[in-house]
């Protein structure tokens, strides 16, 4: 079925001299005559992305150093885990060193630097974005991280999510949409891209087709959008058809389907033919390089996660994707594997000679567009220590620190609590939630620590509570010895479960804001923004978006009363329940 959709619908071929590349004569030329000079194993290479980690490729299931990697798989891309901006520009100066064409290095900077390194600049995810209303505040977001990646090395950037939230139940792009609606959507991803621009970083948009509709999570099964026709291209056309007019470089396709548009293209599919955009050749060739005509590079979003991965067995669906219309692969799972496997695809016509050279066009034209191939001719294509000085500099936390003066929200305080401070509530009974221990992005104890440490600076006298127990004990002897309760919610999760909400540390934990009627109580939520579904007793809410240092001390200071609350919350914080406004 997939083989005879993608021979119905006709391939739109790349022209190098459009946006989103604009180049030269000499630039194709480039492209053109390196391609012309690859052997088969090296252009099959280019193909694919690599995930770095420090000391060893963990991915690939394999000891061999980053030089065998490059001189046997001959990658066209690269991306990595962790690390500081020490440790992660030494790694891609080595990368870039001994590859023979230039590398595409890729960060997911969705918020600042921070998200390039551990040393990196928070300035505000796009939920803060949203809230402070401020383009301002999106725009700081793309420079800082332009900036940052820059400096060590990276030079294209797999965000801003242009996902539009629609469910409240929806976590894995909760914090990350700017937005409720289209026009929101457009404005602050117009602005961080402005940002980012300023320092030649390549753009990278997703998840396409678009999240937000449904509440699961493509890392865990396929997601759908099941959106119908009309409404698909008054919400994610909309802001698709943005960026490409505005010449983004490339775009993720997510392992998400869109059901309806995919049998209007091809009536012939029934529910059990439908497949994830990365796989959809109706949905990659068809509708985004056919009638969006999008003329950029494509890549898959991580290639492990279940929405592709549940779809067909690996060794198909690996040549599948660039068949489909992808032009990059992201990551291997075992690397010599899953080489052979895309080179056997082609071998077999899966992937034709045209759709390969397609895809080695964009590929390289990207390469070209952002300016890697006269860096690397010109000797400019490392980055030096004195490059690092950006990173964490007085003006990128000055940008942070705007951001969290404008963003963070009050969304209810229906029982007028505020301020607490040391001369009124004294003794303050802290409640620390967490989420999951151990994931990829768990949360970390350095924050509680920092928070106590904040609030005791500030002349609170804190008792952390030990939520283990389900012992509450006399009410009264509560009231006589806590003056308020601050409730900090640090719900960090991903890829672990479909949706992520509260999750008291025992059964009936005394951590459960059963005290709300006893002190004054506020919560406040250093992530997700829909928390109140499970706290809908709480009567003072607060979305921070984000546990880094400045946001935490900036919330303390509208806490106590020092500063006002800018922020503006959107609908989806009610969570649909007439109890969360009370």
């Amino acid at each position: 079925m997939v083989q005879k959709i993608a021979e119905n619908i006709a391939m739109a071929k790349v022209d190098l001299k459009a946006k989103p590349y604009n180049l030269s004569d000499e630039d194709i030329k480039w492209v053109k005559d390196t391609i012309s000079g690859m052997s088969d194993e090296e252009k099959i290479g280019q193909l694919f992305i690599n995930l770095f980690f420090f000391g060893k490729d963990q991915f690939s299931g394999n000891e061999l150093t980053n030089k065998q990697i490059l001189e046997k798989y001959h990658i066209g891309g690269a991306r990595y885990q962790g690390g500081t901006s020490e440790q992660v520009q030494d790694l891609l100066n080595d990368l870039q060193t001994n590859s023979k064409i230039p590398l595409l290095v890729a960060a997911n900077c969705d918020a600042g630097g921070n998200g390039a390194m551990n040393d990196g600049t928070y300035v505000a995810k796009a939920a803060m974005c949203e809230a402070s209303g401020d383009e301002q505040v999106s725009y700081d977001a793309g420079y800082v991280s332009g900036r940052e990646e820059q400096a060590i090395g990276v030079n294209w950037n797999f965000d801003p999510c242009v996902d539009i939230l629609y469910n409240w139940r929806n976590t894995i792009v909760n914090t990350r949409a700017y937005g409720t609606n289209p026009e929101t959507v457009i404005k602050h991803t117009n602005s961080y891209i402005k940002g980012l621009r300023e320092s030649n970083i390549g753009v990278c948009i997703k998840h396409w087709p678009g999240d937000g509709v449904e509440e699961r999570d493509q890392h865990l099964v396929l997601g759908v959008n099941d959106l119908s026709v009309e409404e698909w291209e008054q919400s994610y056309g909309k802001v698709y058809r943005n960026h490409i007019e505005n010449g983004v470089h490339s775009i993720m396709a997510g392992h998400i389907a869109l059901p309806e548009y995919q049998k209007k293209l091809a009536p012939e599919l029934e529910d059990k033919d439908i497949l994830p955009a990365t796989l959809a050749p109706e949905l990659i060739n068809g509708l985004l390089k056919g009638k969006l005509g999008f003329n950029g590079l494509v890549l898959t979003d991580a290639t492990h996660m279940l929405g592709m991965s549940s779809a067909m067995r690996r060794e198909d669906y690996v040549p599948q994707a660039i068949a489909a219309g992808c032009d990059m692969f992201l990551f291997f799972n075992d690397i010599d594997e899953d080489f052979t496997f895309m080179l056997n695809g082609y071998k077999n016509g899966v992937i034709t000679e045209e759709r390969l050279q397609d895809a080695l066009e964009r590929i390289l034209g990207l390469k070209a567009a952002i300016g890697l191939h006269n860096a690397q001719k010109e000797g400019k294509l490392l980055r030096t220590r004195e490059d690092l000085k950006v990173v964490g500099c007085e003006d990128h936390f000055n940008r942070a620190k705007e951001a969290a003066e404008k963003g963070i929200t009050l969304v209810k305080n229906t029982f007028d609590q505020l301020p607490i401070r040391p001369e009124t509530h004294k003794r303050i009974r802290l409640y620390f939630l967490e989420g999951e221990k151990g994931g990829i992005m768990s949360a970390d104890s350095k924050t509680l620590d920092f928070i106590v440490a904040e609030l005791e600076r500030r002349g609170f006298e804190v008792t952390v509570n030990d939520g283990t127990t389900r012992i509450k004990g006399a009410t009264l002897k509560y009231r006589e010895e806590v003056d308020a309760a601050l409730v900090f919610a640090d719900v960090i999760g991903y890829g672990a479960e479909n949706n992520y909400r509260i999750k008291w540390k025992t059964a009936m934990s005394n951590e459960v804001p059963w005290y709300v009627q006893e002190v004054p109580t506020v919560f406040v939520s250093l992530n997700f923004t829909t928390h109140l579904t499970d706290v809908p007793m709480v009567k003072c809410y607060i979305n921070a978006y984000n546990d880094d240092e400045i946001t935490i001390t900036k919330t303390i200071d509208k806490i106590m009363g020092e500063s006002e609350f800018n922020g503006t919350p959107n609908e989806l914080v009610w969570c649909e329940k007439w109890q969360t406004r009370l």
